[in-house]
């Protein structure tokens, strides 16, 4: 993910891999919230309490918090 001050963008190698975890296209996300957002909505979708569930939000959380780990463009 890159970011510049509050507006961010995901790099395409992070979206084809929430891609591949989820099968759900982020879309726009310009911000944290949007990002916030596509990831409660990935796991509202794939909702329950059962193993494959639980391991599935554990995939979809990593992937949030590898994007976090981001690059900021304003050299800070």
């Amino acid at each position: 993910m890159l970011r510049l001050g509050t507006h961010i963008r995901l790099t395409v190698r992070e979206i084809e891999h929430l891609i591949f975890i989820t099968d759900i296209e982020p879309g726009e996300i310009r911000t944290m919230d949007d990002l916030e957002r596509y990831i409660s909505k990935c796991k509202r979708h794939y909702w329950g309490t059962s193993r494959d569930t639980r391991e599935l939000h554990r995939l979809i959380d990593e992937a949030y918090h590898r994007c976090l780990k981001c690059h900021d463009l304003t050299g800070s």
